[in-house]
């Protein structure tokens, strides 16, 4: 693909989680109106919006097992967006293009069937395996985004890191945060027009707001400090979680010119190169960044020809194989990562991950 255009790493905020239950279609209803108008989409398009989010909303309720929705806004220097993600544990499509195909729509849904929220939405991916599973996400601009080409980016398949977080059962904010940025820097010293892909997961001791004021200080020292190496985040990190709880941390630095990843990370934060067959650990070294961060180590992996980076917190156990999901490196970063949190997420713990693909 070409050089990775900016608009490629977006900032999602006012995330909520609406689990499966009687009022889940109202409930998500509600919220995707209140912010389609909240980031200035027109009535048309928030209505739009309101009909896409009760129809899957509506689909988990009739069909599937231990459903839930991710609801969220996603934004650019310019323009912002409202986003969904469905993540179920069964039963899964068989035939996802026969679902998707008009007249499709289950009993009991509104009727207007997944390929018409399909084409409402400007980016749209769904990954399903019988007997598992289904992941399906949607993104919706506003019309002045889409002739800006923004719309048109996204759509081609260029988003090149997205992830999510959930928190522990009972709690409404995470502990975890992650966050990504472009070393532009380097596409000017490459000559090759590829900037480094940054990016920074951090998992805040314990639960509730004061493991998500640790986390919240790690995303800000990662966006404020002008260090571009693994080590040098990680101790800006490190100087900004004092005074916090502390946590555990890594960055990951994608050079797609060097064909390299260089990792650095202290404590439970898990990484890996998921290749088509295989996938490779990258390393983490003990301690407590804030607090009793010992000597950091970057280590250095070639990049496995078209796969993907994944990184998360021990709210995943790291007992998952991304080989029994056939088809899933063909899908967005965002499907992978709701994937594996189906896949390997615990109710007893926050989780968080993060999936950068595309980009080399």
């Amino acid at each position: 693909m070409g050089p990775v255009n900016t608009r490629t790493i977006l900032a999602s905020r006012d995330m909520s989680w609406f689990r499966d239950g009687p009022s889940l279609s109202t409930a998500a209803r509600g919220a995707a109106a209140a912010l389609a108008r909240r980031v200035g989409l027109d009535t048309h398009r928030a209505a739009e919006v309101a009909l896409a989010v009760t129809e899957a909303a509506t689909n988990i309720q009739r069909h599937a097992t231990d459903g839930a929705l991710l609801l969220r806004t996603l934004h650019t220097n310019d323009e912002a967006a409202v986003e969904f993600v469905t993540v179920d544990s069964g039963p899964g499509m068989v035939d996802v293009s026969a679902s998707m195909a008009d007249g499709a729509s289950s009993v009991g849904t509104l009727g207007i069937g997944l390929g018409a929220v399909a084409r409402l939405a400007d980016h749209f991916d769904v990954h399903s395996v019988p007997g598992k599973g289904t992941v399906m996400a949607a993104q919706f601009w506003s019309r002045r985004a889409d002739a800006q080409g923004v719309t048109a980016a996204l759509a081609a398949g260029r988003q090149c890191v997205s992830g999510m977080t959930r928190p522990i059962s009972g709690e409404i904010t995470c502990g975890d945060a992650w966050s990504a940025r472009l070393d532009t820097a380097t596409a000017t010293a490459t000559g090759t027009g590829h900037p480094a892909v940054l990016v920074m997961m951090c998992d805040g001791l314990g639960h509730g707001p004061l493991a998500a004021r640790a986390s919240a200080a790690a995303v800000a020292a990662f966006h404020d400090t002008p260090a571009t190496d693994p080590e040098g985040i990680m101790r800006a990190v490190h100087r900004a979680l004092r005074g916090t709880r502390g946590g555990a941390a890594a960055v990951a630095r994608i050079e797609p010119a060097a064909q390299r990843v260089q990792y650095c990370g202290v404590g439970n934060i898990s990484g890996f190169l998921i290749g088509h067959d295989a996938r490779k650990t990258l390393l983490s070294v003990p301690g407590i960044v804030g607090a009793n961060m010992r000597r950091l180590r970057t280590f250095e992996e070639p990049l496995p020809e078209g796969g993907a980076l994944a990184m998360h917190s021990d709210g995943l156990t790291e007992r998952w194989d991304h080989t029994t999901l056939p088809g899933l490196l063909h899908h967005a970063p965002l499907v992978m990562a709701g994937q594996l949190l189906r896949e390997a997420g615990v109710r007893r713990d926050d989780a968080s991950v993060v999936v950068v693909k595309g980009v080399w």
